[in-house]
């Protein structure tokens, strides 16, 4: 589907949980000095302004990103604060990376980046917000993208899969991409964000997920409130296969700050 774009949810709380975790398997897996390769399978377009009217009009960013640092739940040190003052410091203070511009701000000249988007008006601000990082952009279906590159060069890396989830045959078709995925590259981080609806309709597929060989996997799940009145998006969850050692400790972190909210 085309219709999605996340200028509207831009900075949200689900953006919160996600970035964050983003940011820290990033950081833990560049602290070796060997290059890493970098996937997003559907990318959008990396750079976003919280004063833009589409992003005011919801109000999401105020309630997420902007509550977080208002109440201090990063530290200066930590790498989503990090890639915040680098995108900010190029694009100006309303900036908000997206997934692609945290990863292209933590990253280093030696990794090797993706970046798949198949909408055109995303893909044109994508490539626009990359220009100069040294990665590489495929206004391609994520999905094909994901199985034509694997396993990719260097070898050691990550891979988030982060869908609008507007297709609902995606949540029973992630459990197999998933599999097979691992299957051509078994030592490849894979991160597959989804949101939790108010009809839990995400239950079957993470259980789906368990149920699948994979080794050392990991799920963290948070709860919200909704954005407004009649939002179905209550939560943002995050399943990984082959976690990085620690991230419990990040999770189980970003979870009391959640439940403060």
């Amino acid at each position: 589907m085309l219709s999605y774009q996340h200028i509207y949810h831009a900075g949200n709380l689900a953006d919160v949980q996600k970035h964050a975790l983003l940011a820290w398997m990033l950081d833990y897996m560049t602290r070796k000095d060997k290059p890493i390769s970098y996937l997003e399978t559907h990318s959008g377009r990396g750079l976003y302004h919280l004063d833009a009217a589409e992003a005011v009009q919801t109000g999401e960013a105020a309630a997420g990103i902007g509550r977080a640092l208002s109440n201090g739940w990063f530290a200066d040190d930590h790498p989503l604060a990090r890639a915040l003052r680098s995108v900010q410091a190029q694009f100006g203070e309303t900036a908000y990376p997206g997934s692609p511009l945290i990863a292209a701000s933590l990253l280093r000249p030696q990794d090797s980046l993706h970046f798949a988007e198949l909408h055109p008006q995303e893909y044109a601000a994508l490539k626009k917000a990359l220009t100069g990082r040294g990665a590489r952009t495929y206004r391609q279906d994520g999905f094909e993208l994901a199985q034509s590159v694997l396993p990719p060069t260097p070898r050691r890396g990550m891979m988030l899969i982060d869908p609008s989830y507007e297709v609902k045959a995606d949540y029973g078709r992630l459990p197999g991409l998933i599999a097979k995925l691992h299957r051509k590259w078994n030592v490849g981080l894979i991160a597959l964000w989804y949101p939790i609806l108010t009809d839990d309709r995400h239950v079957s597929m993470v259980s789906a997920l368990k149920g699948l060989d994979l080794p050392n996997t990991f799920v963290h799940e948070v709860r919200f409130p909704p954005a407004r009145e009649g939002h179905r998006m209550i939560g943002s969850g995050m399943f990984v296969v082959n976690a990085p050692f620690g991230i419990e400790d990040e999770a189980a972190r970003l979870s009391d700050l959640f439940a403060k909210i």
